[in-house]
């Protein structure tokens, strides 16, 4: 149990209260965050600088408060682990000795973009595009508020609602503008508060390059909704002004062509290589990580949608130290890092059908004429291209590529999907989660304790009970502290939960990402003989059930375990048998191959070791 109650955490470290409606359009059309902060100094409260209270023990399957994101740890639960910042996280098991190729996207993974510089850029970029197409000019006065977008949000085009919903749609949050829309709002227009995944009708804002575009949605449904100038259609699919109608879903596809537009046509890109130490972080050690993976004996190569003259700007600005991968060595051009490069890859239609494979003249930008047929060389940049082109070039198999990006759907979900490539996903967002995650753990704690608390009003309780207990206090402080969880993280919540539900995001972040972590430069803590080893993925009757609790069954309807006997024939007459229909088989009479499967003399159970097609090999011959 916690030494100190929650209440008496709150007062020493008083959260901030949520914005309201009022305050979000406040902030969306004037000073921002800093006019909201302003407005709510007088109120206040400053926090004391004692040490956080700790728990006195480990009661829970959370990280526990002590672990810190800047010190390794050994626990007696957990064994030895890395500093959470250092950390690879593990969906399925992988050997990096079997890794023979490693691959890069550029945009936030190598080139990780500064928040919310960066976003504020695109935003304001996007805004001014929408006036030139004819939007009204008090959009300008929108400015980017990063605590309200999180990644992997559902917009629905026919309501214009921002959904989060869990893996299988159904919704834990609905944002109309800036509102949170209640229970019954949601029920009204969501039925059984579900949404198919239809993409007629949703768009799912999954990249970092979408968290613009997902604020200023917000902010143009929140401006058209509440203007006295417009008014909502009668089944709430668009606004009206005089004879004028206008959809979600135009005003969504206006948004959607002028974020292309600024990214490919306008000066996303320009203004980005105008000022690179504003808008990209730099890293000494990104030349020690791919140094290292060249010298352990695999391959590396960079696959990224952006153009040569784009990715040359940034590429040598990530690279531009006096040193090379080592202190005492000069300094090297970045293409020199990489195997192979690949720009204008146009994933994730690169993992399927391609473009044509042409080789870039790095001099001029400009491509050369003809396909290229191969080989490919290293110091040389080329242009498309399909997967099937390039693995074949290179000779790799699926299994041999661990591809490492941030796109959950162009990099990961298809090059796994398609490919069977291994994948590698990198979450920037790690770095608050892993924070809210120890730094709340008082919250996570408490709404165990509730959980415990909900069962015992039960206890002793079954179906002949007449009484009723009452569970509303249980359930309005269970709403309340998942409330505050929510908030610690933003106002959107967790890019991975809401309360004890894992998030569309999170669902595809299991399923597709093999490894993930918050930044690629965390491979330089591992060896490249690293096996990552997945946690078990435990059912909630093995997860609430303890080792020491002993189940005795009565009267098995099935047994699994094999024993020596089989209804009245035991296992030495059945081998009997079996002799005599290996006898017969012989003599050319019909027979029973087999009367029964044979116990396994060998491991079985090889998915989870990641052996490489030589070690399988070897593992048979042994037995």
């Amino acid at each position: 149990m916690p030494e100190i109650s929650q209440d008496v955490f709150e007062s020493l470290y008083p959260p901030n209260p949520p914005a309201t409606v009022e305050e979000l359009r406040e902030r969306a059309n004037s000073g921002g965050q800093k006019s909201l902060l302003k407005n709510k100094k007088s109120n206040s409260t400053p926090v004391p600088k004692s040490p956080r209270p700790r728990t006195s023990s480990v009661t829970f399957s959370y990280i526990p408060d002590e672990i810190f994101l800047d010190e390794s740890f050994t626990h007696e639960q957990y064994g030895y682990k890395r500093e959470l910042g250092h950390r690879i996280f593990v969906n399925r098991s992988l050997h990096l000795e079997n890794i023979k190729f490693y691959g890069f996207d550029m945009d936030y993974t190598l080139a990780e973009y500064k928040s919310p510089q960066y976003e504020q850029l695109g935003f304001n970029l996007v805004k001014e595009r929408l006036v030139s197409l004819g939007y009204p000019k008090e959009i300008l006065l929108f400015e980017y508020d990063p605590s309200f977008p999180v990644r992997g949000l559902w917009f629905d085009t026919l309501y214009g609602n921002l959904l989060k919903v869990d893996a299988y749609g159904n919704i834990l949050v609905c944002v109309h503008g800036f509102e949170f829309l209640k229970h019954s709002q949601v029920y009204e227009l969501y039925p059984n508060k579900f949404l198919q995944l239809d993409e007629s009708r949703v768009y799912v804002l999954n990249t970092l390059f979408n968290l613009p575009e997902t604020y200023l949605l917000a902010c143009l449904v929140d401006f058209f909704t509440n203007s006295p100038q417009y008014s909502g259609n009668e089944d709430s699919t668009g606004i009206k002004c005089g004879e004028l109608f206008m959809s979600y879903r135009s005003i969504f596809q206006d948004v959607r062509g002028a974020v292309d537009w600024v990214h490919i046509q306008g000066d996303l890109k320009s203004k980005t290589i105008e000022n690179l130490d504003e808008y990209v972080k730099k890293d000494p050690r990104l030349p020690t990580v791919l140094s290292r993976i060249r010298e352990s004996g695999a391959k590396v190569f960079l696959l990224t949608n952006s153009d040569y003259r784009f990715t040359d700007k940034i590429m040598t600005f990530l690279f531009d130290f006096p040193h090379g991968a080592k202190s005492d060595e000069p300094h090297r051009d970045w293409k020199t890092y990489f195997d192979i490069i690949v720009v204008d890859a146009r994933k994730p239609l690169f993992f399927g059908e391609g473009t044509i494979l042409r080789q870039v003249d790095t001099k001029t930008g400009a491509l050369k004429v003809g396909s290229h047929i191969g080989p490919l060389q290293s110091n040389q940049v080329y242009s498309g291209g399909s997967c099937d082109v390039f693995t074949t070039l290179i000779g790799a198999k699926g299994k041999d590529v661990l591809y490492i990006g941030d796109h959950i759907f162009g990099d990961i979900l298809k090059s796994k999907k398609i490919r069977g490539w291994r994948t590698f996903l990198i979450v920037p967002e790690l770095v608050q989660e892993l924070h809210v995650w120890t730094d709340k753990c008082q919250l996570f704690a408490e709404l165990q304790n509730l959980d415990v608390t909900l069962g015992d009003l039960y206890k002793n309780l079954d179906s002949s009970a007449k009484e009723k207990p009452d569970i509303s206090k249980v359930r309005t402080s269970i709403r309340d502290v998942t409330h505050k969880m929510d908030l610690s993280y933003g106002m959107m919540g967790s890019l991975f939960r809401s309360g004890s539900r894992q998030t569309f995001f999170s669902s595809q972040v299991v399923r597709y990402a093999d490894l993930y972590a918050a930044t690629i430069l965390n491979l330089i803590y591992y060896p490249f003989s690293y096996m990552f080893r997945a946690p078990a993925m435990l059912l909630p009757h093995e997860s609430t059930v303890a080792h020491e609790q002993r189940f005795i069954m009565d009267a098995p309807m099935i047994s699994r375990t094999r024993s020596r006997t089989l209804g009245t024939l035991n296992v030495d007459t059945l081998e009997e048998i079996a002799t005599v229909n290996n006898t017969n088989d012989k003599e050319g009479n019909i027979s029973v191959p087999h009367t029964r499967p044979e116990t396994p003399r060998s491991v079985t159970h090889t998915h989870d070791e990641d052996y490489s097609d030589e070690d399988s090999d070897d593992n048979k011959k042994q037995h």
